[in-house]
């Protein structure tokens, strides 16, 4: 079967070369045999198989053969990814043991579970505590990173503590101060909205939470892969902090949404705005690259952009 696939490539004036972003629309299985490209950083949020009504995905299979298709994303990302390279796995905190055997299985190396506390109310649960985390499963190709960067940030003191932290603190496997794009106008500017003012995707994943793991393991001129790429957060972050990006996506809404939100990027949507949360981090402009929110908005605007086919 011939993919109908977007290329949108946008070129720049970079020592390495030039920074793509692919935007597939597809079915993330079909695709792996057609990237000729090693991938560096895979992001990868799925569906979680909880009965969520999507146009071209069925959210109510079977478990066993939700799980088999979750291990052969991971096993083809796996093939295609660079030495070292990483992928972050995010999953219902209930899903956790299923999360980590298929990383195994599949050959990846467990480095983290990551729980992101998401800075809103817990959701009631009868019979349990209430839920109010995600784990993110960080691992890597081989027994070590590539690529690895120690950020650190300067969140708002505890309530007891009396003095100021001189250069801020390591970014450890708790995050807790990246807030979730929660249900209705509490989203804010950043969730994406139809022209009725109803949010587009309800699964909309925060810039923030893309940022920090981009910037944690990955080099200006990388590869970075999202294999469920919804409306395009990982590849509009990518592009902005000069990394080459491959977004799959099954749906041709968000597919079309994604080449729009990266062609014509909103200001809700540049990155320029967190970069002091991370100036304690040493090489952070190396990390970074060069593209601060008005030079980037300067070369969007001076330099064509080449759509194949």
């Amino acid at each position: 079967m011939c993919l109908s696939l977007c290329l949108l490539v946008y070129l720049r004036g970079m020592k390495e070369g030039k920074t793509t972003y692919n935007i597939i629309n597809q079915n993330c299985l079909d695709v792996f045999e057609h990237i000729n490209q090693g991938i560096d950083l895979t992001f990868l949020d799925p569906p979680f198989n909880q009965q969520k009504k999507y146009a071209y995905h069925d959210d109510n299979m079977d478990e066993a053969a939700y799980w088999q298709f979750m291990k052969d994303v991971c096993t083809k990302t796996f093939e295609l990814t660079n030495e070292g390279g990483a992928i972050y796995f995010m999953q219902r905190e209930k899903n956790a043991e299923f999360v980590l055997t298929i990383l195994r299985e599949s050959g990846w190396t467990l480095q983290n579970i990551i729980i992101w506390k998401k800075k809103t109310s817990a959701v009631p649960v009868a019979t349990k505590y209430g839920k109010q985390y995600q784990v993110i499963a960080y691992a890597t190709k081989g027994k070590r990173a590539k690529t690895f960067h120690r950020l650190r940030i300067d969140p708002e003191l505890p309530a007891n503590y009396k003095h100021k932290r001189e250069n801020g603190i390591y970014v450890t496997d708790v995050w807790n101060d990246i807030r979730e794009l929660t249900s209705g106008f509490f989203a804010g500017q950043e969730a994406v909205r139809n022209e009725d003012g109803k949010r587009f995707h309800k699964q909309q994943s925060p810039i923030a939470l893309l940022l920090r793991i981009i910037l944690s393991s990955s080099n200006v001129g990388d590869t970075v892969f999202d294999p469920f790429a919804g409306t395009g957060t990982t590849s509009l972050v990518a592009h902005q902090l000069q990394r080459n990006s491959i977004a799959v996506e099954i749906d041709p809404k968000n597919a079309d949404y994604i080449k729009k939100r990266l062609s014509e990027i909103r200001d809700a949507d540049l990155i320029g705005k967190y970069y002091k949360d991370y100036t304690c981090t040493k090489d952070l402009s190396e990390i970074w690259g060069e593209n601060l929110d008005e030079v980037f908005i300067q070369k969007r605007k001076s330099v064509p952009q080449t759509q194949l086919s």
